[in-house]
């Protein structure tokens, strides 16, 4: 019976157009845990962005500006999906700010690319990429794409 409460509380997150909680915890910089209002905490994937990973050059930095601004704090989650890993996928917003953006501008994270697209994010990330800002402040980045590509992903 537990087993299919927990599946149903699953869905009901799943199917869930928007979602408002508290951040209690940021995995990396662009993934974060939000608690409903008394529900379970549910892991959320930053849609639009690519950030480094926690073994990559500026994946700590990222986590760090993506902690400091969301973590403890009251967010609302525009979902869309769920991803391979049972994340899901969604817009963060705190303040009415869209997280996403405010880390590609900082240089903390990429705007994902899909094929020939720049992605959601992409006059933010020039924008960082002109300032020499975050990541992009180093000699050679590498997408988190690639990295994990060559790499493969952090232990965890």
């Amino acid at each position: 019976m537990r087993r299919l409460l927990v599946g149903l509380a699953l869905a009901a997150c799943a199917s869930a157009h928007a979602l408002s909680g508290v951040v209690t915890h940021v995995t990396d910089g662009d993934t974060l845990w939000v608690r409903p209002d008394g529900g379970a905490p549910v892991k959320v994937r930053m849609q639009g962005i690519d950030a480094p990973e926690r073994c990559q050059a500026w994946g700590a930095q990222a986590r760090e500006a993506l902690a400091a601004r969301v973590l403890h704090r009251q967010v609302q989650v525009r979902t869309r999906a769920r991803d391979d890993y049972q994340r899901t996928i969604g817009v963060v917003e705190v303040d009415g700010r869209d997280v996403a953006a405010w880390l590609v501008r900082e240089g903390h994270a990429w705007s994902q690319r899909y094929r020939r697209s720049l992605g959601p994010y992409a006059v933010e990330e020039e924008a960082a990429r002109s300032a020499r800002r975050g990541i992009f402040s180093l000699d050679d980045p590498v997408e988190p794409r690639a990295f994990r590509k060559a790499h493969g992903p952090c232990a965890r």
